[in-house]
């Protein structure tokens, strides 16, 4: 049975004041993707948090927290192990944000990400079993949950140094308005192509540092390859048509509310051209409102 609807006495204590700014972020995903990063994050931010509670008790929680500590923002993490809860969060959710800003942010990686972490922290799955069978009940299970995502982020090329700067960018309070933040992703096709990319270019048709002795053992980020690449006509021209393509995207972008967009540049192995290009695009986003974050995802 479903949570049922909040009367209206407990509408009129958790409606917010004119001095009580409460903001509610719920944090979930699939085990492993890094929902104890975020929170972390979060916290450290100013957040209120909140790990492993009922969805049932969601409102109670935020009703006592937000009397206590006024202007608190709260976070609350939701995964599996709160499995027999799960059928109420789509109404909970619901009426939440009657009297909330609620903002829902759902984490993922690919399946063979997950189990490579599981296998290094030696855990178990909450829902035991094989791994990567768990995970697929996982996935399912909490589809309702990322179904109801105001943003979902695919953690697989992110370290928990990217995704806690990321999350940071994303919720915690800014002297500057930040209108977009924007992820350009250097990877190799070799090592398969990132999910959830919004847009993707393929850099694989420019000259290859590769094959030059004396640059095989650097990588993009390293002077001597930059200045092999943009040495050539071809990745100069390339970078001035990327360039006023993302000037005319980004506001289109901003204008249709979008808080994060992902760029992803390939080339062959992920060490020399796509870092290359990445870091000189990162340097040259239009507009001081934007948010950059750099990952090199292949680079050791």
């Amino acid at each position: 049975m479903g949570q049922p609807p909040l009367t209206a006495a407990e509408k009129r204590r958790l409606t917010p004041g004119p001095s009580r700014r409460s903001r509610i972020l719920i944090v979930s995903g699939l085990s492993g993707a890094g929902k104890t990063v975020a929170l972390r994050a979060v916290e450290d931010s100013g957040f209120y948090c909140v790990d492993n509670i009922p969805v049932s008790l969601i409102a109670s929680l935020i009703e006592k927290i937000s009397h206590q500590h006024h202007a608190a923002h709260i976070a609350i993490g939701i995964d599996i192990r709160e499995k027999e809860f799960l059928g109420d969060f789509r109404h909970s959710i619901a009426e939440l944000r009657k009297v909330f800003p609620v903002d829902v942010l759902f984490l993922e990686a690919e399946p063979s990400v997950l189990i490579r972490r599981f296998k290094e922290t030696r855990r178990p799955h909450p829902l035991g079993g094989t791994i990567d069978h768990a995970l697929q009940n996982e996935k399912r299970m909490l589809s309702v949950l990322k179904n109801s995502a105001d943003r979902v982020i695919d953690t697989s090329a992110l370290s928990p140094h990217d995704l806690r700067k990321l999350v940071v960018s994303f919720y915690a309070p800014r002297s500057v308005h930040k209108d977009l933040a924007v992820s350009l992703i250097s990877f190799g096709f070799k090592y398969g192509i990132p999910q959830n990319i919004d847009l993707l270019f393929d850099v694989r048709f420019l000259p290859n540092p590769y094959f030059i002795p004396s640059l095989k053992n650097l990588d993009g980020t390293d002077t001597e390859v930059s200045q092999f690449v943009f040495s050539h006509a071809v990745t100069r021209q390339f970078v001035k048509k990327i360039r006023d393509l993302l000037a005319f995207l980004i506001p289109q972008y901003i204008q249709e509310g979008k808080t994060y967009i992902s760029i992803a540049f390939g080339c062959t192995g992920g060490k020399h051209r796509s870092p290359a290009i990445v870091e000189k695009i990162a340097k040259s986003l239009p507009g001081d409102t934007i948010e950059r974050h750099i990952i090199h995802r292949d680079l050791p």
